[in-house]
């Protein structure tokens, strides 16, 4: 039996360039991932299947468009694998949880019996976040976000804390609402440089249509943090501290003033 977690994907900078004529859009990117996520657990089988338990399962009730089942069905084995997902990530919330989940799958199968030599493609196959999620490890993503720089780790360690208000976020209505205006390529330097000289070009057309992540951001910022911004396409925001009790100081109070909103404590990797 094989246990592999299913990062966290955050965006620390994400930069929209254009809108391409095949739909989707020209984007340079931050990845980098938490150290904590969805938890899958993997035993040979005689056929592949998927099991999902956990807070956010419910989120994942068509069995066609589970992201495990189709990474699954991209890889190629001597076995099947029986899988159990445990969702701990909220759905559509900007952290690539159905991406994370497909990027472990190819680790497992990594593990087990390897990969093709075109797992990259066929991670693209299925969203432009998959190839980013089987590395899990901190990197620039150009073009949809397939294209994969390396990036240094001068970021990893650093506490972090995600919060999301609990409010689903598709996102292909967000991308409608970016208004179109390139504001230049992400900056020079190290992963800090770049994520603190950065921006996310989706938070203003994300808050537009969910408001809550603007108060999301407003008490994050209030906990003095040396970053806050929302990850991806939204909802989920996050934070990050110079140290370990600053982050669960903050986490501590923003549970006791809003009990509803989800959150996860971690360190980058």
């Amino acid at each position: 039996m094989a246990t592999e977690t299913a990062y966290a994907k955050i965006n620390l900078a994400l930069h929209v360039r254009r809108r391409r004529e095949d739909g989707y859009h020209e984007l340079e990117t931050l990845f980098a991932f938490v150290d904590a996520g969805d938890v899958l657990t993997a035993s040979t089988a005689a056929q592949d299947s998927v099991q999902v338990l956990g807070e956010f399962a419910g989120g994942l009730n068509d069995p066609f468009d589970n992201l495990v089942a189709k990474a699954l069905g991209k890889l190629p084995r001597a076995d099947g694998l029986a899988i159990t997902l445990e969702k701990n990530l909220p759905v559509a919330a900007g952290l690539g949880g159905g991406s994370a989940d497909a990027g472990a799958v190819f680790r497992i199968v990594k593990e087990r019996f390897g990969l093709p030599e075109d797992w990259h493609a066929r991670a693209t196959a299925l969203g432009a976040d998959v190839p980013a999620c089987v590395e899990s490890r901190t990197c620039i993503g150009r073009g949809t976000g397939t294209e994969l720089e390396e990036a240094d780790d001068s970021l990893a360690g650093t506490s972090v804390l995600l919060v999301n208000p609990r409010v689903p976020l598709s996102t292909g209505p967000v991308f409608k609402h970016w208004d179109g205006e390139d504001r230049g390529a992400l900056p020079q330097g190290d992963a800090r440089t770049i994520a603190l000289e950065g921006r996310n070009d989706l938070e203003g057309p994300a808050i537009s249509l969910c408001p809550q992540i603007g108060g999301v951001l407003d008490v994050l910022h209030g906990t003095s943090p040396f970053l806050a911004r929302m990850s991806g396409s939204g909802a989920t925001c996050f934070a990050l501290y110079d140290s370990t009790s600053a982050r669960d100081v903050a986490a501590q109070q923003i549970g006791e003033r809003h009990p509803g909103w989800w959150q996860m404590k971690g360190f980058l990797r």
